[in-house]
C-alpha cells in the first residue's frame, strides 16, 4: 500500500468505471494527438475507502467512503486564478497521457491523492459514487445553457454521458426530452429513464418531426461526436437555440455551418468540469439523480478483457465497473 504524504490520503479503490477515453487508450494507445509514451494505469472514475492519511489530515477520515476527483490543478496559473481550473496549464488528471510521464489512473487497488480530491460520500451503496466524475461532466455541460426548465431538449448519442445528461435534464425541469441513437437497447433504456421520445437516427426520416420548420429543439446536447449526430443536433435546434458539444473523438469532423449561421445558433463546447464534482457527489448520494439503472456490469480486474469488450457494446452494457 502506498503511503500518503502531507495533506494526502490513501484510498483503497472499491469501484471504478470504464470511460470512453479509457477505451481509446486501450484500443488505440490514445486519441487525437494524445498518445501514450509508456505503459499507464487507466481509469479516472473511481471511489473507495480511505485507508491511511498523511500529516495534516484528520485521522477520523480513515474508513470514510469517498468519491475520487481525478482532477488536480496547480491553482496558480492564469486559468486557475481566473476560476477555470479545467484549463489548468499544469493539470494532473488521473489516467491521462497528456503529461509525460503520464498520471496513473484508478484501475488499481490503492490511489494516493490530496485530501481535497477525496470527497466524502454518504450514499447507501458505494458503487454509485463511481459515476460522480461523468455526472460532473454532464452538470458542467448543462451549465453552458441558461437553464433547462420548460425547455425542449435533444440528446444525440445515448452512451453513459448521454444517459446522465438525460437524468440531469429531467432534474433541471426540461419540458420534453428526445434522444437519438442507433442502438435499440440504448433507446429502450432512454425510454425507461424518462425520455419523451427516442429515435433510431439510422432510419431515414426518423427525425423529421424534430427538424421541420427549421428545428423545434431549444437545447441540443451532442454526446457522440459522430458527424451525422452533430448534423442532427444542429438541424433540429431552433433559431437562436443552443447546441452543446460534449462528445469528443479527437478527430477532425464536419458540421453544417450554414445552419449555425442562418439560425444564429449558440454552439458551445464543454470540457470536463470544475466545481460540479462536489455537486455530483451530493446528487448521487441523495439519489436526487439515481444512477443505479446505468450500472450494467461489475467485473474484477482479472476480467479486464471481458470488461473492455462489454464497454464497447452498448447492446450489452451501459456503464461497466471494475469491482475491487
Amino acid at each position: 500500500m502506498p503511503h500518503p504524504g502531507p495533506g494526502e490520503v490513501c484510498v483503497r479503490v472499491s469501484y471504478a468505471g470504464i470511460c470512453g477515453s479509457d477505451l481509446h487508450y486501450f484500443l488505440h494507445g490514445g486519441f487525437g494527438k494524445i498518445r501514450m509514451q509508456e505503459p499507464m494505469v487507466l481509469g479516472h472514475e473511481g471511489c473507495g475507502i480511505i485507508q491511511a492519511v498523511g500529516s495534516g489530515v484528520d485521522s477520523d477520515r480513515i474508513g470514510q467512503w469517498v468519491a475520487v476527483n481525478p482532477s488536480l490543478s496547480c491553482r496558480v496559473c492564469d486559468e486557475c486564478r481566473a476560476g477555470r481550473v479545467r484549463f489548468c496549464t499544469s493539470m494532473c488528471f488521473m489516467g491521462s497521457a497528456t503529461r509525460n510521464p503520464p498520471v496513473e489512473g484508478v484501475f488499481r487497488q490503492h490511489v494516493v491523492c490530496t485530501a481535497a480530491q477525496a470527497l466524502p460520500y454518504t450514499g447507501e451503496t458505494l458503487e454509485e459514487a463511481a459515476l460522480a466524475e461523468p455526472l460532473a461532466v454532464c452538470l458542467h455541460a448543462i451549465s453552458q445553457v441558461n437553464g433547462l426548465n420548460d425547455k425542449r431538449v435533444l440528446i444525440t448519442g445515448f452512451g453513459p454521458i448521454g444517459a446522465l445528461c438525460l437524468l440531469v435534464a429531467r432534474h433541471a425541469g426540461a419540458a420534453h426530452i428526445s434522444v437519438t441513437d442507433v442502438s435499440a437497447s440504448a433507446l429502450d433504456l432512454a425510454r425507461q429513464l424518462g425520455a419523451n421520445a427516442a429515435y433510431d437516427s439510422s432510419v431515414p426520416g426518423a427525425l423529421d418531426a424534430l427538424t421541420e420548420e427549421g428545428g423545434c429543439v431549444d437545447v441540443s446536447l451532442e454526446c457522440s461526436a459522430h458527424p451525422s449526430a452533430i448534423a442532427d443536433a444542429i438541424t433540429a435546434t431552433r433559431p437562436c437555440g443552443t447546441v452543446v458539444q460534449i462528445g469528443m473523438l479527437g478527430l477532425e469532423t464536419t458540421a453544417p455551418l450554414t445552419h449555425i449561421v442562418t439560425k444564429e445558433l449558440n454552439f458551445r463546447g464543454s470540457f470536463r468540469f470544475d466545481v460540479e464534482f462536489e455537486e455530483a457527489v451530493k446528487l448521487i448520494a441523495s439519489r436526487k439523480i439515481d444512477v443505479r439503472p446505468l450500472i450494467t456490469q461489475r467485473l474484477s480486474l482479472a476480467e479486464a478483457d471481458k470488461a473492455f469488450s462489454l464497454a464497447q457494446d452498448r447492446n450489452q452494457s451501459m456503464k461497466v465497473l471494475f469491482k475491487f
